[in-house]
């Protein structure tokens, strides 16, 4: 299909629009079996993935499903579905689209079945539930295309070998399905081809003209960040000034949290009462879509957000983006950059706040690395089998199964192309059986095997419990807010944090201080107050980790001879560094002992991200009680684990020994709750706990407890099961991301710098003032911590003026 119907061309003349060549080349390979498109964001991908479909419809001659689109957020699906609309509206083609996503009515869902519309935009779990009803095949009968979006995005998680599985199965529904990919923000293409296409089968990428690089910068503030935190409160005064000199500005934060904190003080600070936004994942449904309403009518000066506006969501007029805190990813940064400037050939313009000190050096390197447009992320390891479980119930949802026709469909998806029949098969026996633990109970009897050697359900019955449950995004242990007296809720925050709440607390909700009143059943009740001095709930969200490029290119700058790329206060600091200790290199281990305030202190400078420094930590303070040198505890962030105790650290290289780290590692892990909560979460997608029962979603604690029996269950008396290994596959590369200790290990290689002083370094001292999850309550409090980091500060020779220190002579331009 190398052109486009008459009336499409005499649309796009009518608008002074002409065709791109990447949306000229997507129609000439049509065609093709499995295309990816890596376009700029504003550079037309989405209509470039739908121009074959709609010339294809053009005619009126298909009936039923046509072409499938698949995004990772439901507001996307809706906004691409209004977007569509327009055109396919103004030229009268007889196309009916419609969306299908957990915000679709039950009437609709229903329909959708009965009567598919040609094109049906929808999530991966919409998917997966869609292609458990046995009216599967027919309701697929007539597909022929499926466009997946923000392939990248869906690539990074469990969600997108979900839909692999999914794809595999719609392509034994209907061998001729045609695949395309569309992302903007890709470091891998050929990786991302091969996850995207049916195996062996090659899949073509086109490349579009990348368009002009962004305009990105650090924002100038007349304060200088703090020396540690993340909410960047100090940048306020400059960030509302950006904000009165465009249009609308997007607040990113990684944090739900700092969202609200930063949201609550910019309000404060907004003396001329500018409309501004929240919009995050704990917010109510109703609360986001009428801040998106806004957005799009352009009423909203700016929107405080977090990942939830990262993706290729139009909304309306966005003229500047602001990133408040490190990005800890260059993809994630210049995704959202694309959000401003949404044009094809319209460069993104930015700003960069870095939330503290060190921050300065992580933001520097990542615009760096986004002008160099390169993009970090790890290789993609194989398809977890927690999922591939789930497809297993999904698929016997749907009809009986043949193992080795199930088998052969599970291998053409890219994850799983490495998949062995031993692994499969023992899939297939946990979906049976329970495994061999469990097989005595009638409640994971969940297949039988007929005569004819095929699978099916036990009790048919079971098939309305599974679809509950279908899905692999783990829900926080969650409780609504709700406004006294009102019926619409406020948000969601963590029930841990519920649980802590006394009448008359209060915290931030949506932007607003509230008081809690009281529990009704899941709902805390609130009622607004003046209180100027609010807690925070706990949103669990994402904590982001820096990136392994990331942390590489930043030890590399620490190598220069000088920083001028870097603010005067920034590049003195280092410099102070350099000076007193050494500076951390990417081969070494740098390891500082000094003492501080009756204490003996380590630190240990790993860049190997926050989970992996905080496990890091974890292990070393063990190594240490077995050493004799009586920790007492330790701090960590992405890049250094600073322990403290009662006796000086004078060797450290017996604590780093790979073997002994290995051990301990495994010996603690067993026990762990980081192997609980993992455990609770691949049982939860492997279909061994239900999260709903009987309509019913069922209580964190609920959960937790039924999980936590059944993991010590399972390692007491079955310890080979295989939920047990892939609890142990997932807690690696998750939670406790070993996997970047032992690369932490692997590039230094036993070469350990030990530097021993008799004061606090400059790189240490802001760990000291790293905050735990402790409340501050109160502006004396406030005093004596800001005293307190005063003096810490000080002892590190870091004074807010170009002094002498007498105590420690150290003479610092500041």
């Amino acid at each position: 299909m190398a052109a486009l119907p008459l009336a499409f061309t005499d649309w796009f003349a009518s608008r002074g629009w002409t065709v791109h060549p990447h949306q000229q080349a997507m129609l000439e390979r049509a065609d093709a079996p499995a295309l990816m498109l890596v376009a700029p964001t504003g550079g037309g991908k989405t209509l470039a993935g739908f121009l074959p479909t709609l010339a294809e419809l053009a005619d009126g001659g298909h009936q039923g499903l046509h072409t499938l689109y698949v995004s990772p957020l439901k507001a996307l699906a809706a906004d691409i579905r209004r977007n569509l609309s327009t055109p396919v509206a103004e030229m009268r083609l007889p196309i009916r689209i419609e969306d299908r996503t957990g915000d679709t009515s039950a009437t609709a869902k229903k329909r959708q079945r009965a009567d598919p519309p040609h094109i049906l935009l929808t999530t991966p779990e919409s998917l997966a539930l869609l292609l458990s009803y046995e009216d599967a095949p027919r309701m697929f009968a007539g597909l022929k295309r499926v466009i997946v979006d923000e392939i990248h995005a869906l690539a990074e998680s469990k969600r997108g070998d979900q839909l692999m599985l999914g794809l595999a199965r719609l392509q034994s529904l209907c061998p001729g399905l045609r695949r395309v990919g569309l992302s903007a923000t890709v470091e891998d293409p050929p990786a991302l081809a091969r996850f995207l296409a049916r195996h062996p089968d090659p899949c073509e990428i086109l490349y579009a003209d990348p368009g002009p690089d962004a305009d990105i910068r650090m924002l100038e503030t007349e304060e200088k960040p703090p020396w540690a935190g993340g909410g960047g409160a100090y940048a306020i005064p400059a960030v509302l000034e950006q904000v009165k000199k465009h249009k609308t500005t997007l607040i990113f934060h990684n944090t739900r949290a700092q969202a609200e904190i930063f949201f609550h003080n910019l309000w404060l600070a907004n003396d001329e009462d500018l409309p501004i936004g929240i919009h995050h994942g704990s917010l109510a449904r109703e609360q986001r879509q009428k801040v998106e309403a806004a957005m799009v009518a352009g009423e909203l000066r700016a929107i405080v957000c977090t990942g939830t506006l990262d993706l290729g969501i139009d909304w309306g007029d966005v003229d500047l983006i602001i990133q408040v805190g490190a990005p800890k990813n260059v993809k994630r940064l210049i995704q959202r950059i694309g959000r401003a400037n949404h044009r094809y050939n319209a460069p993104s313009k930015a700003l960069l706040v870095p939330a503290n000190r060190f921050e300065v050096v992580e933001c520097v390197a990542a615009l760096e690395a986004a002008k160099a447009r390169d993009l970090d992320g790890d290789p993609r390891g194989p398809g977890p089998r927690d999922v591939l479980c789930q497809q297993v119930l999904i698929a016997a949802c749907a009809g009986p199964i043949d193992a080795d026709a199930l088998y052969a469909e599970v291998t053409t998806a890219g994850p799983y192309a490495a998949l062995t029949r031993p692994e499969f098969d023992a899939c297939l026996d946990f979906v049976a059986t329970g495994g061999y633990a469990l097989r005595a109970y009638d409640r994971w009897q969940r297949l039988k095997q007929a005569p004819d050697g095929t699978w099916a359900l036990r009790d048919p019955r079971a098939a309305r419990q599974i679809r509950m449950n279908i899905g692999t995004i783990q829900d926080s242990e969650l409780v609504k807010v709700r406004m006294r007296g009102q019926g619409k809720p406020l948000g969601e925050i963590e029930e841990g944090f519920a649980a802590t709440l006394t009448k008359g607390d209060t915290f931030l909700m949506a932007g607003r201080i509230v008081r809690y009143e009281g529990l009704r059943e899941t709902t805390v009740e609130v009622t607004r107050t003046n209180h100027s001095k609010p807690r925070v709930a706990a949103f669990m969200g994402t904590k982001f980790a820096t990136s392994t490029q990331l942390s590489h290119r930043i030890l590399r700058m620490f190598q220069q001879d000088s920083w001028p790329e870097l603010p005067d206060h920034t590049a003195d600091w280092l410099a102070l560094q350099r000076e007193v200790s050494k500076m951390p290199e990417a081969d070494r281990l740098l390891v500082e002992s000094f003492p501080w305030d009756g204490r003996e202190h380590t630190c240990i400078y790993g860049f190997a991200g926050r989970n992996a420094m905080q496990t890091l930590g974890l292990l070393l303070t063990q190594r240490m009680e077995v050493l004799g040198l009586h920790p007492l505890g330790f701090v960590s962030t992405d890049y250094a684990v600073l322990i403290w105790g009662l006796d000086r650290l004078d060797d450290p290289a017996p604590l780093f020994e790979p073997g002994d780290l290995r051990e301990a590692f495994d010996t603690w892990l067993g026990g762990n709750a980081v192997m609980k909560r993992t455990f609770k979460a691949s049982a939860v997608i492997a279909g061994l706990i239900d999260r709903q029962t009987g309509g019913q979603r069922k209580t964190g604690k609920q959960a937790t407890f039924s999980s936590d029996i059944l993991y010590d269950t399972l390692r007491r008396y079955d310890p080979d099961h295989l939920l047990l290994d892939i609890t142990k596959e997932e807690a690696l590369k998750g939670l406790v991301d070993f996997g970047r200790i032992e690369e932490m290990l692997d590039r230094t290689r036993g070469r350990i710098d030990h530097v021993t002083l008799d004061r606090v370094t400059p790189l240490a001292a802001p760990m000291f003032l790293e905050v735990g999850k402790v409340p501050i309550h109160g502006m004396a409090t406030d005093r004596l911590v800001a005293e307190e980091a005063e003096r810490l500060m000080q002892d590190a020779g870091l004074g807010e003026s170009e002094t002498a220190n007498p105590r420690r002579g150290w003479r610092v331009p500041y």
